[in-house]
């Protein structure tokens, strides 16, 4: 199934001005809903300057479209990023959020945005799924290399 076909003729046209953040906190456009936040190192990334944004759009036909901008990270490395089920400050965001909560932890039942970043340590990532994420995916958690969580955002 093609992009727009999910998204619809109007939300595709729309999503540039989305994806660049144009928008400030909930919004729904289009029928989509947008909950967006700004990333802050958690304990674990303490000494880096890490800053940056996330945006979640559950779209009016049924997709979830996830976009991460972190930067302050390491040149040319790998990080893992999920939606989690949990806020920034509760509990470290501990949990990821899962479709199925008996299901396994990789997409598709699972939204992962990871990315690898730059020679300056900006990275971008961008994970689509074809089903609406429900009310308690709330957070968008990076992890390190080593899997520790170094940096989150809440979705408001």
């Amino acid at each position: 199934m093609s992009r727009k076909r999910i998204l619809g003729p109007a939300l595709a046209l729309a999503l540039p001005a989305l994806l660049l953040g144009a928008l400030g906190g909930a919004v729904s456009a289009d029928g989509a809903v947008v909950a967006r936040g700004e990333v802050h190192p958690f304990a674990t990334g303490a000494g880096l300057d890490i800053s940056g944004r996330a945006q979640m759009i559950r779209t009016a036909a049924g997709a979830t479209i996830v976009v991460l901008h972190v930067e302050g990270l390491a040149p040319d490395t790998t990080y893992g990023a999920h939606v989690h089920k949990q806020a920034c400050a509760d509990g470290d965001a501990d949990g990821h959020y899962r479709f199925d909560p008996t299901g396994p932890a990789t997409p598709p039942n699972e939204i992962w945005p990871g990315f690898t970043t730059n020679d300056a340590g900006i990275g971008d990532g961008r994970a689509m799924v074809d089903r609406t994420a429900g009310p308690s995916a709330v957070s968008v958690v990076v992890h390190a290399p080593s899997g520790a969580k170094i940096a989150c955002a809440d979705l408001d």
